[in-house]
């Protein structure tokens, strides 16, 4: 029997706090998987139980339909499974009203976006998604492409202002340095090209607010759902796994109206930076160095990784040491305290977050997770010496065979550390990942 509507498990199991069929949908989120369900999904779900309304979301998957597959047949709800060493407690998400597939119908999409009601559209595309090219402009070949978000925000954007409706909030919740100003600008440059009488409107009527995301969301395996059935006494399919923790942090600046998040633990600040650029390069640079050094010494899991004692002394000065020095922090921000939570967390064996999955798409994550440390401190004359032991797991991995290599510059990077200087292939001035920091 699946989790739905008219199965929804006992009351100790927590729930919505507020009648779904009453709640119109006023956010789309492309690109629907773990972490936007343990995350923004369930800031929206308390926003509704502490009496907003009409925050609903609807869905997108671009390519696949599995989540589709999990969430269309239970109404939208799901679990969240929180996990620590104190135990587990579930909780049932009633935010995601449907799921959309954005390949098998495109028009689907389009409508929900320029529909009346929705007024943000929010991304977790992960880094590639956002279809750079070298330089990190838009590559408008990419862009045009049948599963790019590009073509169907601009679509609907085209939509509303044929309608005389108003414009919306972009909301990226991506790991990307500055992402509410990268969002806007390939967003611009995609109207430009293909829609350049909506690129006024647009500068007038949206806007891109840049955020901070942080929670631990390991993809969920057929052991955490069989557990969460016991649990709960019917399967859900869509269920995810958590840790306690979780933050938001998001820029004040919104196209039309929002839900009250800060009422439900969000911070809604006026400069995103120092949070975004502490959780880049202390927790989500560890986190490769973890998955790379840890896998390298044939470690699965990061509480493993951190546990071991010849690579917990290599994270804590990465944090302690390389990144901290180089974050501007806002007042009353103690990145000496971040450091401690973060290995706390690292720490948690109730959370099977395996380092295979943080290795995915290095090219796309590292610049901002490392080597903008490292030419920060080159520039004062100064090294990374666990940064670059971390660079050096990342070439060994690539050589190694023993993992594949999930990156959408993979064929690159295999021919880049094959040659003899792998670090200057890779980081020199015509390199894979040519930056400001120059390998000696």
């Amino acid at each position: 029997m699946r989790l739905s509507a008219e199965t929804v498990p006992p009351a100790s199991v927590g729930r919505p706090a507020y009648d779904r069929r009453r709640q119109a949908a006023g956010i789309v989120h492309i690109g629907i998987g773990a972490f936007h369900r343990a995350h923004q999904a369930v800031y929206t779900d308390d926003a509704m139980g502490a009496g907003d309304r009409d925050w609903g979301i609807v869905g997108v998957s671009l390519r696949s339909g599995a989540v589709a597959a999990q969430l269309n047949p239970q109404g939208g709800l799901y679990t969240v499974a929180t996990r620590s060493v104190a135990g587990s407690s579930l909780r049932v998400i009633g935010a995601v009203q449907r799921v959309l597939v954005a390949s098998e119908d495109a028009q689907a999409v389009i409508d929900a976006i320029a529909a009346p009601t929705t007024h943000i559209v929010s991304f977790t595309v992960t880094e590639k998604g956002y279809l750079r090219a070298a330089d990190g402009s838009l590559d408008l070949a990419a862009a045009k492409g049948a599963s790019s978000l590009y073509r169907f925000v601009g679509a609907a954007l085209a939509a509303r202002h044929a309608a005389g409706l108003p414009g919306l909030t972009l909301l990226s919740c991506d790991n990307l340095a500055n992402n509410g100003a990268v969002l806007r600008r390939l967003m611009r440059e995609y109207l430009a090209s293909e829609q350049g009488e909506l690129v006024d409107w647009f500068e007038a009527q949206c806007r891109c607010p840049a955020t901070m995301i942080d929670r631990i969301v390991p993809a969920t395996t057929e052991t955490d759902r069989a557990v969460i059935e016991g649990e709960l006494g019917v399967r859900d399919e869509g269920a995810v796994v958590t840790e306690g923790f979780s933050q938001w942090v998001i820029e004040n600046d919104f196209a039309g109206p929002r839900p009250c998040w800060e009422a439900v633990g969000a911070e809604m600040v006026s400069d995103v930076a120092p949070y975004e650029t502490a959780k880049l390069r202390m927790l989500n640079g560890a986190h490769s160095a973890l998955a790379y050094i840890g896998l390298g010494k044939r470690h699965k899991f990061v509480h493993q990784a951190i546990a071991d004692p010849a690579i917990r002394p290599v994270i804590e000065r990465l944090m302690r040491d390389e990144a901290a020095p180089t974050i501007d922090a806002a007042p009353g921000q103690d990145l000496a305290a971040y450091a401690d939570a973060l290995l706390d967390r690292f720490a948690n064996p109730a959370l099977h977050h395996r380092l295979i999955q943080i290795a995915m798409d290095g090219s796309q994550k590292i610049p901002q997770r490392w080597v903008e440390t490292l030419a920060w401190h080159q520039e004062r004359g100064a090294r990374c010496p666990s940064i670059e032991a971390a660079v050096d797991a990342w070439i060994a991995f690539l050589r190694g065979g023993a993992h594949p290599i999930d990156d959408p510059l993979a064929d690159r990077l295999r021919a880049a550390v094959a040659g003899p200087d792998a670090m200057r292939a890779l980081f020199g001035d015509r390199g894979v990942l040519a930056s400001e920091w120059r390998p000696d």
